[in-house]
């Protein structure tokens, strides 16, 4: 691989652009959570009126209880949660299921069933050829069906708890469970297929709009998870499955006592082995959904953070080093040019900051971290550079209202100063305006900030357990100048790049 290919950044930062953050579970719409639906086409038109072309999200995967996208149970399935029942309808594969009483996910459970049954009786002959392609070409398919049919089937237990012919994977226990459980792993299957098929539709209307979709990868995989249970070879486990170690980041911005995340640690020794086969086919999932990648944590592919696995908090742990160059190269060789946006907040090293310069990964500046430490903080704009990633603020922060409010008398006076603002200005469209003047290629700004919430409707809080990943907003709430307001920044700094429609 030559220096130069590495050299360049992704076809996305050529030019300057703008975009919004907003998971889809955060859409409008039916159910207990957004989905791929009529509103989801409706925030891509949006997104063409505010001058966008860049849809930002957080994974897709299908999460655990918690909701976490980033502890999801797969890291190549997309949420059957986010299936919209709507389109199947439009599809003729399933009655218009119009309102449900009772619990929504069985209900929803209830659905995905019949348009299964529909699919089977109703399906052409292209799309049940289409369904058939899908099926063998991804090789991920079969384990992450046979561990969500078991997972069922044990009523939600973590693979570690299953009994041990079938956490070991032993090949007669397997091979019993398939015949077993024939007509859940085709439902599941199919439940795949769908979410791709609506995603691939999504994604196209999209594009011909000249919107991106920005997908955001976690470096790190849930231990209850299809992939950990399906290649513990690859994963820092003993003999039973159980983790000695795990992942986390030491004290930082956000807690005092660091994050313990609970996640297993890699071998890599076997996965350079392997020739980083495991990372290749998960690489190519992401290429697949999104046109952008954002890799969450990437400083942990230089050294990460290695915690025991009995400690209670994060501060006991220690860096160890990892072959990110390594794994780069093999990316590199098996893609020929990587769309990947580095998440280097926290604690960043030299030898991280050359691990991403030496690929051209654009990095990451959030104006709520820019207002201490003086006029040399990175995150200020005049210390911006154009092969970034300027935020106002990203899913772990609070809303700019919120951050604003919450900072003292002498930092808001500090900001305003900076900004150049009247001393009684508020938030949030003066940093707005700041992020889409940066020089970085690519602007992005939460929705919750457009359309000027406050804490209340922030989206993760890092360390708290419950009441994260669940905020939604209805039409009626976005302000009818937000789409306007920002269009007008976002010609005037140069960011309009999207087509008219």
């Amino acid at each position: 691989m030559s220096k130069d290919r590495r050299g360049k950044p992704a076809g996305a930062f050529i030019r300057r652009r703008a975009g919004l953050l907003l998971h889809p579970t955060s859409l409008p719409g039916p159910g207990g959570q957004g989905d791929l639906g009529p509103e989801a086409y409706r925030f891509v038109d949006f997104l063409q009126d505010c001058g966008c072309s860049v849809w930002q999200m957080l994974p897709l995967g299908p999460t655990h209880a918690d909701r976490s996208p980033y502890q999801c149970l797969s890291v190549h399935a997309g949420s059957p949660r986010l299936i919209s029942l709507d389109l199947l309808a439009r599809w003729g594969w399933l009655e218009f299921p119009g309102d449900s009483e009772g619990d929504p996910q069985e209900a929803r459970q209830v659905h995905l069933e019949a348009a299964y049954n529909g699919f089977r009786r109703r399906a052409t002959g292209e799309q049940q050829a289409e369904y058939d392609a899908f099926v063998q070409r991804h090789d991920w398919l079969e384990d992450y069906a046979l561990y969500q049919a078991l997972r069922d089937e044990h009523q939600g237990r973590a693979w570690l708890d299953w009994p041990a012919p079938l956490r070991d994977r032993h090949l007669s226990a397997l091979n019993e469970a398939r015949r077993r459980l024939a007509g859940a792993l085709e439902q599941i299957r199919f439940q795949q297929f769908v979410f791709y098929r609506q995603w691939h539709a999504l994604r196209a209307y999209a594009n011909e709009r000249g919107v991106l979709l920005f997908g955001d990868m976690p470096i790190f995989v849930a231990h209850d998870s299809a992939e950990v249970w399906a290649h513990r070879e690859f994963f820092a486990l003993d003999e039973t499955g159980s983790q000695q170690v795990v992942a986390g980041v030491p004290p930082d911005y956000f807690s005092e006592t660091g994050q313990r995340w609970g996640n297993p640690h890699y071998r890599w020794d076997a996965l350079q082995a392997d020739h980083f086969g495991w990372w290749v086919q998960r690489m190519g999932s992401q290429l697949e959904l999104f046109d952008l990648v954002r890799v969450d944590h990437f400083r942990g592919f230089q050294a990460y953070w290695e915690i025991p696995a009995e400690a209670e908090t994060a501060v006991d742990g220690r860096w160890v080093e990892a072959p990110g160059e390594a794994l780069f190269e093999r990316l590199y060789h098996e893609f020929h040019q990587l769309p990947l946006v580095a998440e280097d907040l926290g604690y960043i090293t030299p030898e991280v900051e050359s691990l991403r310069r030496r690929f051209a990964l654009p990095g990451m500046k959030v104006l709520q971290f820019a207002f201490d430490g003086g006029p040399g903080n990175p995150y200020l704009p005049h210390n911006h550079e154009a092969l970034g990633v300027a935020y106002t603020g990203t899913h772990d922060n609070d809303t700019t209202v919120g951050w604003f409010d919450r900072i003292d008398e002498q930092a808001r006076a500090h900001v305003r100063d900076y900004l150049g603002l009247d001393p009684q200005a508020g938030m949030p469209w003066p940093l707005i305006r700041a992020a889409m003047a940066s020089v970085a290629r690519l602007a992005v700004v939460p929705m919750q900030d457009i359309m000027g919430l406050g804490s209340a409707d922030r989206m993760n809080v890092p360390g708290q357990t419950e009441d994260n990943w669940v905020w939604r907003f209805t039409w009626d709430q976005v302000p009818e100048d937000a789409a306007p307001r920002l269009a007008h920044l976002v010609r005037l700094y140069g960011r309009e790049s999207a087509p008219p429609r």
